[in-house]
């Protein structure tokens, strides 16, 4: 079972996994005795979720796995581990044999210690986070720990807790507002980034001790961009020469958040200088403004709290528990050129009383995806009309005209802010006949068995709709031309599945004979 320990929201010292995986680093380089304790598991309520991580030397402890309720007695238990170098699997709370330590919550927790955890493994895991990226801890059903990847391909018995890193706050700005939200946010632990423009607060910052302080000195010259998915870009300040060129930067870019602070007159004023520079209304809808909570604060302590709240709801919205659906998306590919059509665009033909691309995008009325994105060509106001008209958020591809695999590199670059979406399904606006059915059978098999993609079958052709999990995503960008995810598919040694599908459910409309088949399949 994979657990999600999102732990970015909640990166006070000793609460985020790196801190605590950085801390036995440390003991372990000073050769001090030291174990790693991990919850398991929970049931009802709880302070921590599972994969919370506590260490625990001979002198000393760092992080905490409950509201104070069994925290010394985990620290007394790991110390008595460390004497008889056994490993301890031990529950609290409803069906415990510690009936002197009932939790107020009524829950359970299990705990796993770990003495003398492996170095390398510890090395590893605080290397990926440090660097970051995510990462998951396996334990196995001997109790065996290891690093593993994000693919969801654990064996039975295998519990996998991932890792993401740290939360961080690029904040743009000047004067009390930015180095207020800098302090509360290096306070709670957060990679915190500030950028200044005038040298006196660039000092004041300093004082204040805060060590990633950074002068802008060109809007035209700005810093290069290395915001992640897992970074919130803040802009402080009033100056419409830096703050346009700072945040078309930011959109250019994965960032989970992008806030502005102002008024909403001065946030309209703002949108409307982003669109005379080629910004479109759905990367101007990404801009939160104003920002906060609480709205028309003047205190630059309280805009700060009111900031870092809004940022850390938003992360914890992609955070929360989903089920597997909820974190799919659909991507429908609608950007070809019909060169094979002998008669206009293939995807507007008519096809039982509705145009073929209506039936292909219709299935997203039987679904409930994360995200439901359609590429389009860059002259294809028809399609993307019939496609806005159903739901689906479009995304246009320039080079449509390279081949289909452009279209997918559109899409997954779209996708790339949403760490929590956890796979893809690949759609063609060609293929009508595709029931809703099938999809939720990719949905179902990806739920309940280990796998990294999966694909229709009919006869013995390999086609789309296709599944594929987040670790393939890189693959899947570097196909070029008219190369499928087929050939991606194919090179999966384990985990790659497939669905049946019938010839005509499967067909895909390429010329007329293929539009008069699929006519005539139907009559009969």
């Amino acid at each position: 079972m994979v657990y999600i320990a999102y732990m970015a929201a909640m990166a006070m010292t000793g609460e985020h996994p790196q801190d605590v995986l950085a801390r036995i680093a440390f003991w372990q380089t000073e050769k001090r005795p030291c174990a790693l304790v991990v919850i398991t598991n929970t049931i009802g309520g709880a302070v921590r979720a599972p994969g919370a991580l506590l260490a625990v030397s001979e002198t000393s402890s760092f992080g905490y796995i409950s509201g104070g309720c069994i925290d010394a007695d985990v620290i007394l238990q790991a110390r008595q581990s460390l004497k008889d170098h056994k490993n301890r699997t031990l529950r609290y709370g409803a069906g415990s044999p510690f009936v002197d330590l009932p939790l107020p919550c009524g829950g359970a927790i299990d705990v796993l210690i770990v003495p003398g955890p492996d170095a390398d493994l510890i090395i590893t895991l605080n290397s990926k986070l440090a660097a970051r990226q995510p990462v998951g801890l396996a334990i196995d059903a001997n109790e065996m720990l290891s690093a593993t990847g994000l693919d969801g391909t654990a064996p039975a018995g295998t519990n996998v807790y991932v890792y993401y890193p740290k939360l961080r706050l690029r904040i743009a700005g000047r004067g009390a507002d930015a180095l207020a939200l800098a302090k509360v946010s290096d306070a709670a632990g957060y990679d915190t980034h500030l950028q200044l423009l005038d040298e006196d607060d660039a000092a004041d910052a300093r004082h204040a001790g805060l060590d990633n302080v950074e002068q802008l000195t060109s809007a035209a010259g700005l810093p290069a961009l290395y915001d992640d998915a897992w970074t919130a870009f803040v802009l402080l300040f009033h100056d419409r020469d830096w703050e346009i060129p700072l945040l078309i930067q930011a959109l250019e870019g994965p960032a989970f958040y992008i806030g502005a602070v102002g008024s909403r007159r001065t946030h309209d004023i703002r949108r409307e200088a982003l669109r005379s520079q080629g910004c479109t209304d759905d990367d101007i809808a990404r801009i939160h403004g104003p920002i906060g909570l609480v709205p028309s604060l003047r205190d630059a302590s309280a805009i700060a709290l009111s900031t870092l709240a809004e940022i850390i709801q938003v992360d914890m919205q992609r955070a929360s528990p989903a089920t597997t659906s909820a974190k799919t998306a659909l991507v429908l590919l609608a950007a070809g050129s019909s060169r094979r059509f002998e008669d206009g665009d293939k995807l507007l033909a008519d096809y039982k009383g509705r145009k073929v691309l209506e039936h292909a995008a219709g299935i997203l009325a039987e679904q409930t995806p994360a995200r439901a994105i359609a590429v389009v060509g860059p002259d294809d106001g028809q399609r993307g009309n019939v496609l806005k008209d159903a739901g689906w958020e479009l995304v246009e591809n320039a080079d449509a005209s390279t081949g289909q695999a452009s279209s997918l590199k559109c899409a997954l670059a779209h996708l790339r802010a949403d760490v929590e979406i956890d796979q893809m399904i690949i759609l063609l606006g060609d293929m009508p006949n595709v029931p809703g059915d099938h999809i939720k059978q990719m949905i179902d098999l990806a739920e309940s068995s280990n796998v990294r993609a999966i694909m229709t079958e009919t006869g013995s052709v390999l086609s789309p709709p296709a599944l594929f999990k987040r670790d393939q995503f890189e693959k899947l960008a570097e196909i070029s031309g008219d190369r499928g995810a087929k050939s991606i598919f194919q090179d999966i040694a384990f985990g790659a599945h497939t669905l049946k599908l019938s010839a005509h459910e499967a067909i895909d409309i390429d010329c007329l004979a293929d539009l008069n088949r699929a006519k005539e399949t139907e009559h009969a």
